[in-house]
């Protein structure tokens, strides 16, 4: 399906042919050199031969194009009896066949070459249409050619998605603007898509309106128990490599805790496992529902049955700390409803990857409020559920993942970052294109990105960098043909990117369309408006600023205030444990007896 009509242009262009521009004077390959008649400032800008433009080359029925990638002058003199000429060599990336034709069709690579003295010719709306139109009922267009404004840059949504993409580009160069409309356009054109964003910095919460739900530690809900146990340890630990021994114990007490929760069902419901493999090791890893009460009561019972005091204290600290975490209100989301029964994986996971759509069919999760201990471990246990359920249902459900700063997650230096994240994502590159999961990698340090996975992106869009590790990082992952392009990206301006791979018919120098204002993404820190200096930034405000900093003002108080006069109720634990349990370490073993 062509995207602009062609048939009055080709038909008016088969009677007239436009004045040569210049000839070629030697070819190399796919590289020619072609003088031209030196043009000034004043002259049209149809006449005017620098680098990016592109050029026709007349070879017969064809017309070859090539893009100027260095324009110097000479003072040799012009085949005109001018007294300057211009000299341009040219990369040719294709021809236009049969150009004089209503026929007219374009294709990359090269069948004739140019001979010395072919003419050259501007080239003109017509062939950039020729060139850059996809006949591809999902094409989608996300802006206009920099060469012409006139001429859509179109984007297979198929290519694209099927074998991923990446956008990259420094910080203010219009990146996230550009994911913005892209995901715009997709939302379109796919309409059995879903699409499930990881937001770093809560800027796409308003971008898509009714689309798009926003899931934050407010609303969400993520038990504890669907993470894996490399995940939950790294919850217990804040994010720090945990102490083996206790990294032990919980291997042992936790599929002994999912086994206790297995007996609470009710006649009627079904079996979470089969019973041989409650009593196996995988259980650790498996995500089946169990209690936090539980788990304690079998580190409790543990621990009394110990005669040596330090081995009581590892267990001591060990419930302490996962009672601090339980109780704290930042990991409500995961912690909220610990002790109470009913597996619910169903439920949530048809909310968080929209499972009906029912009209919303994109979830932009907004990392930038989650405790930063549990990030990286909330955006792994996401996309490996993301992958998981696509492997299970033989990829039933196309899902794309937009990872926002992803080289926090998938760093080039394998010693930093959380292990399991990185496989996550990873498993989602190499392997999620045969399920229906694919990948659209955003970052603004490619250098700082795991190669393999911009390896796995077969269609990059480069805004400016200028960063000279970022551009060797590009340069290594662009064809040869395109490279001369690159050359471009310290200058590109905002909205403005260098588009490669399986996604485009060419690569091609756009500039994205410009969002509407309330759709442009921006972050939500400071969106409340000024407050005032003087009247506005008192003790109440203060005190609301803390309130939302540890968690308090969206959770239910722990405990109600008491008058001054009024004597404390006895503390017990939120977990439904005996507070005093803990007496046993001051004792002997003669007097536990």
């Amino acid at each position: 399906m062509q995207h602009t009509d062609h048939s009055q242009a080709q038909a008016d262009g088969a009677a007239v042919r436009e004045p040569p521009l210049g000839r070629v004077l030697s070819v190399r390959g796919s590289q020619a050199k072609v003088e031209f008649p030196a043009v000034s400032a004043h002259d049209l800008e149809e006449a005017r031969v620098t680098v990016g433009k592109f050029v026709g080359i007349r070879a017969g029925k064809s017309l070859l194009l090539g893009v100027v990638t260095d324009v110097a002058l000479t003072t040799e003199g012009a085949t005109d009896g001018s007294r300057f000429a211009a000299a341009a060599h040219l990369d040719i990336v294709g021809e236009i066949l049969d150009h004089n034709t209503p026929a007219a069709r374009f294709r990359r690579g090269v069948t004739t070459y140019p001979a010395i003295s072919d003419t050259a010719m501007a080239v003109g709306s017509r062939e950039l249409g020729l060139v850059f139109d996809l006949d591809d009922p999902d094409a989608i267009t996300v802006g206009h050619l920099h060469q012409d404004s006139a001429t859509g840059a179109f984007l297979s949504a198929n290519d694209m998605l099927n074998k991923h993409f990446a956008v990259l580009g420094s910080t203010g160069v219009g990146k996230s603007s550009a994911v913005a409309v892209m995901i715009h356009e997709l939302l379109r054109a796919r309409p059995d898509l879903r699409i499930f964003m990881l937001d770093a910095h809560n800027e796409y919460g308003h971008c898509f309106g009714e689309r798009a739900q926003v899931l934050s530690p407010r609303n969400l809900k993520l038990p504890f128990w669907m993470f894996n146990f490399e995940e939950i340890v790294d919850v217990f630990f804040g994010g720090r490599p945990g102490l083996q021994e206790e990294v032990d114990i919980l291997a042992e007490v936790i599929p002994l805790a999912k086994a206790a929760y297995a007996q609470y069902r009710g006649p009627n419901e079904r079996p979470l496992v089969k019973r041989t493999e409650i009593k196996s090791g995988s259980m650790v890893d498996n995500p089946v529902p169990y209690r936090m009460a539980d788990l304690l009561a079998q580190l409790d019972s543990r621990m009394g049955k110990l005669e040596n005091r330090a081995s009581r204290m590892l267990y001591h600290r060990l419930m302490t700390r996962i009672e601090t975490i339980c109780n704290d209100q930042r990991y409500a989301f995961m912690f909220d409803n610990a002790n109470v029964g009913g597996d619910t994986m169903a439920e949530v996971f048809s909310e968080i990857f929209r499972l009906p759509p029912r009209g919303v069919p994109m979830t932009v999760m907004q990392l930038a409020g989650f405790p930063s201990e549990v990030v990286d471990a909330t955006v792994s246990v996401l996309c490996r559920l993301a992958f998981d359920f696509a492997l299970w249902s033989d990829g039933a459900a196309p899902l794309l993942v937009v990872c926002e700063e992803a080289h926090r997650y998938v760093a080039a230096d394998r010693n930093s970052g959380f292990g399991p994240t990185r496989r996550s994502i990873s498993r989602i590159a190499k392997e999620g294109r045969k399920y229906g999961v694919f990948l659209g990698v955003v970052t603004q340090r490619p250098a700082e990105l795991d190669p393999t996975i911009l390896s796995q992106c077969s269609t990059l869009f480069a805004l400016r960098m200028t960063n000279d590790r970022d551009q060797a990082i590009l340069r290594s992952a662009v064809s040869d043909a395109a490279a001369n392009l690159l050359d471009f990206l310290p200058s590109l301006s905002t909205g403005e990117c260098l588009a490669f791979g399986e996604g485009v018919a060419l690569p091609m120098r756009m500039c994205f369309r410009r969002l509407e204002p309330h759709q442009l993404p921006r972050s939500e820190v400071g969106a409340g408006g000024e407050v005032d200096v003087e009247n506005g930034l008192g003790f109440e405000f203060v005190t609301a600023v803390l309130d939302r900093w540890r968690g308090v003002s969206e959770a239910t108080p722990l405990a109600p205030r008491l008058a001054p006069d009024q004597p404390a109720a006895p503390v017990r634990s939120s977990l439904g444990l005996d507070p005093d349990r803990f007496k046993l370490l001051k004792k002997s073993p003669a007097d536990r007896l």
